[in-house]
């Protein structure tokens, strides 16, 4: 049984940083691609940033402000959100591309409130 776990979300005014972090834990072989994606009420789910072992990639409207790392040692992603617009406002779920003993699939975390007021 695999996990993704997130925090970091909040209410900040415009101009403002969070960070979030996603913890992904249980029989984790290896992990792949991992990424944070956002669903603002009424829109589809659209890519934020993702990160391999090798590159990062980021959508355009979000260049410049945001950026994602992450610990393999612990498991661990992280997008460090600064520069905040009223349009960040939206669910940011955490995706990880995970390798367990017989299969690899994409796991989702349950996503995490982010506020931005102008």
């Amino acid at each position: 049984q695999v996990q993704l776990v997130e925090s970091g979300g909040g209410l900040v005014q415009a101009g403002g940083s969070l960070r979030l972090s996603c913890t992904a834990s249980g029989s984790i072989f290896s992990i792949n691609a991992m990424g944070w994606y956002r669903q603002a009420p009424g829109k589809q789910r659209e890519l934020v940033a993702s990160i391999t072992s090798d590159s990062t990639n980021y959508a355009d409207s979000v260049k410049g402000r945001f950026t994602i790392s992450r610990n393999n040692a612990k498991n661990v992603v992280y997008l460090q959100m600064n520069s905040l617009k009223p349009e960040d406002t939206a669910v940011y779920y955490c995706n990880a591309n995970i390798k367990v003993i017989y299969s690899t699939k994409d796991y989702w975390g349950q996503g995490t409130q982010v506020t931005v007021s102008s």
